[in-house]
């Protein structure tokens, strides 16, 4: 199997290499609703995470487990630079937090990063908005009319013929 053939290739339990197992979609749910709850109770003190709403939309888990990807929000955006070096400064006293909440063989290690999904469906809904595609779309269904109203019309005179 050559090297290109090899990279989309599905391992043996049937995933391919970029789709998460159900474990780490699993997990990583686990974690992030621990996650969540440590941060809305303030297990730690830090003062630049102090009196901040910080939600955590997403984790991702790598293949073996033993890392986790904790994508995080602040209310409003404001400061997500400060609170994501403040949160990778106590990533061990919160890891350990998590450890005392799950049951895992290995407490995977946490990684934190802004989360820019919502940046992402902002930007494509001001794109579908744009006149531009408003135009397109607009000659689409009226392309989509024409085709139907012939078809009507050719069965209309097939229909006639018998």
């Amino acid at each position: 199997m050559s090297r290109d053939n090899h990279r989309h290739s599905t391992s043996a339990d049937g995933h391919s290499s970029n789709t998460p197992s159900q474990r780490q979609l699993r997990v990583g749910e686990l974690v992030r609703h621990e996650m969540s709850e440590i941060l809305t109770r303030g297990g730690f003190h830090d003062p630049e995470l102090q009196g901040r709403i910080i939600t955590v939309p997403e984790v991702r888990m790598t293949p073996d487990l033993k890392t986790a990807l904790v994508f995080i929000m602040p209310l409003g955006g404001a400061g997500e630079a400060e609170i994501v070096a403040a949160l990778n400064r106590n990533k061990k006293r919160i890891r350990g937090l998590l450890s005392r909440k799950m049951t895992l063989k290995y407490m995977p290690g946490l990684k934190f990063e802004i989360d820019r999904s919502f940046q992402a469906s902002s930007r494509i809904n001001e794109l579908l908005r744009s006149p531009e595609v408003a135009r397109d779309l607009n000659s689409e269904q009226e392309a989509a009319r024409d085709l139907n109203s012939e078809q009507e019309a050719a069965s209309d005179l097939n229909s006639d013929r018998d």
